[in-house]
């Protein structure tokens, strides 16, 4: 499990030489078409803008009620985690989400688990690659890596997932089971932005470090 004292790495932890994926490399259609089933939109960012409810700022990803905002550069890792959040959410609580998702240490620890698991569905990334980054980006895990705490440790995270169908029942991706409210598209500008309510912490941390 993840938690939420650790001090955020500064050096060491975080790799400032090792590139990360980015939505870029990846294509923003092929993500679009990987959360719209979900019922999530995708809005494309313009190059150097501000990105809609991003909670680290910079290149992460944001999140407003069912909206995932994001740049070319945005990582591939933040994009997924920030999405997994609006994932383990039902439709009907979406519209509450602004910027920081949650203060429930599971539903933290669910979403990071679960953006390991479609990191498969995205080809080109794949869980492995994704867990790298996510060391270099300066994630912190008891158990000292990501893979470590995926493998040995996040047992609650995964039955979480299992017990509200967005896993099969040995912990793989399960295609999403409920249908959009509406239907999908994704867009190229910000869209509607709601005042951002007060919200406490979270438990899976990452560092605000950034590679040049």
């Amino acid at each position: 499990m993840l938690y939420s004292d650790t001090p955020l790495p500064r050096s060491g932890s975080a790799d400032p030489l090792k590139p990360v994926m980015r939505l870029g490399e990846l294509g923003f259609e092929v993500a679009a078409a990987l959360l719209g089933p979900y019922g999530l939109h995708l809005h494309r960012v313009d190059d150097g803008e501000p990105i809609p409810g991003s909670f680290w700022g910079d290149a992460e990803a944001g999140i407003i009620g069912s909206d995932v905002y994001a740049r070319m550069d945005t990582p591939v890792h933040s994009l997924l985690h920030e999405a997994s959040h609006l994932i383990v959410l039902p439709p009907e609580q979406r519209s509450m989400i602004h910027t920081d998702a949650t203060d429930s240490i599971e539903e933290e620890d669910a979403a990071c688990y679960l953006q390991i698991v479609l990191a498969d569905q995205l080809a080109g990334v794949g869980q492995t690659r994704l867990m790298d980054d996510m060391d270099a980006w300066g994630y912190t895990f008891r158990l000292g890596s990501c893979r470590a705490w995926f493998e040995g440790d996040a047992g609650d995270a995964r039955r979480w997932l299992i017990d509200r169908q967005l896993l099969t029942t040995d912990g793989q991706w399960l295609p999403p089971q409920r249908p959009p409210s509406d239907d999908v598209p994704s867009h190229s500008g910000p869209g509607d932005i709601r005042a951002a309510p007060t919200s406490t912490g979270s438990s899976c941390h990452h560092s605000t470090f950034r590679p040049a």
